[in-house]
């Protein structure tokens, strides 16, 4: 670890030290995130804690004032997030103090996080370079939502029992392999998928998480094929809260989902270090719907 990142930290007239995440309980990490207004349920910062590695920092008395994870995919990619700092210590560098440790521990990685208005001008500062816009569309669907039949023709149930095909379109459109994370996805997601020519070519997952569920990651090589594969996947889901993360601005899947009741609800801005964010192309797999905020 570097010398100009203390083990210990004062802000304002608190001293805090940095504790592994994954000794902490996981009760305070969600009175945190609480104070932020994150929809984070302790069963989801159980996932995020699976999947990486964090940093806490904790008074004396062991409250927790600020978080930051990382989250590893292969060699030479990671997603850093849930850097949050307790409201009553914001604007004091605490959030500079835990990027500062998780750079160090993420060493020459190339990597991918999306910020939030805030924190901005620090991952500015810190070198990550702003790449696009990410819409959270959120809302609850309609009671008795129908899906036009047509717009899911050759949408298929995709079964999870063995995730490498998922994993390998997966890797070709966030350009990292993740295959961690769609096998513990896996417990608890439902999948769909499209083929052509017997070559899977699009899938989304729908999972529990916050205040419902969200969908996500959705990969597909074409508006309309993302379009599909959640219109499929938000079949019989009348009343229920739903969330999708998408770079996409405008178009069929956009539209689709305004239709569904998952509006804009607010914009985070995607950066990265060391290397630019892989296109959506037309054609090619691309990442229609996020994982998630902290692992994009």
């Amino acid at each position: 670890m570097p010398q100009t990142t203390p083990r210990t930290i004062r802000l304002d007239a608190y001293e805090l030290a940095g504790q592994d995440i994954a000794t902490v309980d996981v009760g305070r990490l969600h009175e945190l995130s609480v104070g932020v207004r994150w929809p984070h349920r302790p069963a989801d910062w159980d996932v995020l804690r699976a999947l990486g590695h964090g940093i806490v920092a904790l008074d004396e008395i062991g409250r927790v004032f600020s978080s930051g994870m990382w989250f590893p995919h292969g060699e030479s990619c990671a997603t850093i997030g849930m850097v949050i700092t307790s409201p009553r210590l914001q604007t004091h560098g605490g959030g500079r103090w835990i990027m500062e440790r998780i750079l160090a521990e993420c060493g020459t990685r190339r990597l991918l996080l999306n910020s939030t208005r805030a924190a901005y001008p620090l991952y500015v500062s810190l070198g990550f370079e702003p790449q696009g816009t990410v819409y959270q569309c959120q809302g609850f669907v309609p009671e008795g939502f129908e899906v036009d039949p047509s717009l899911t023709r050759g949408v298929e149930p995709l079964p999870l029992g063995d995730i490498y095909e998922i994993a390998a379109l997966d890797a070709a459109a966030f350009g990292a392999p993740r295959p961690e994370l769609l096998t513990l996805f896996a417990q608890t997601a439902e999948a769909c998928g499209i083929r052509r020519d017997g070559q899977l070519v699009g899938f989304a997952m729908r999972r529990p998480f916050g205040r419902g569920h969200v969908i996500g990651p959705l990969v597909a090589t074409s508006d309309e094929d993302a379009r599909a594969l959640v219109a499929e996947l938000l079949k019989g889901m009348g009343g229920a809260f739903v969330r999708l993360d998408t770079r996409q601005p405008a178009g069929p899947l956009r539209e689709f989902l305004s239709k569904a009741g998952l509006v804009q609800f607010d914009t985070v801005r995607t950066l990265t270090h060391g290397g630019a964010l892989p296109p959506v192309t037309s054609g090619s797999p691309g990442t229609y719907g996020l994982a998630g905020h902290a692992l994009s």
